[in-house]
């Protein structure tokens, strides 16, 4: 029996700015395509423009980043809140994977690239949620 089929969205929750990537149909590769700013305080405009893509890229399942501490414990957990206003607003009840360094390794690998400290500002959570993603993915 093989792999499930459809696109899969992985996202980097963060209080400020939300990494977001989507895998291919076959669910082999992942890429990060948008970084979605907002305020912290209301998530309505997150929430509204995650469910454009889901519907513009055809996603099937969503998994999404959990903090937790380095010990293994979770930690206060906003990406749960979100993840389940997601699932009530989509209709795609999340998956959750830990997230610990994603974004340490989002840094390592944008500057093992060489690409410029402006730059990285601006991808970095999109490549912690591609990190994400892949890692999912590659489990499936």
């Amino acid at each position: 029996m093989g792999k499930a089929a459809g696109r899969v969205m992985g996202i980097d929750f963060g209080t400020r700015h939300i990494g977001v990537a989507v895998s291919d149909e076959l669910r082999v590769i992942a890429k990060g395509i948008e970084t979605v700013n907002w305020n912290g305080e209301d998530p309505e405009w997150a929430l509204n423009r995650i469910c454009e893509i889901i519907k513009e890229m055809e996603v099937n399942a969503i998994v999404i980043g959990r903090p937790a501490r380095t010990d293994g414990t979770r930690s206060q957990d906003k990406a749960e809140a979100f993840g389940a206003s997601l699932a009530e607003r989509c209709g795609i009840e999340p998956v959750f994977k830990d997230e610990r360094y994603t974004t340490v390794l989002a840094s390592r690998y944008l500057h093992e690239s060489n690409i410029k400290a402006k730059k990285q500002k601006k991808v970095i959570d999109q490549v912690a949620a591609e990190i994400i993603l892949q890692d999912y993915i590659n489990t499936l």
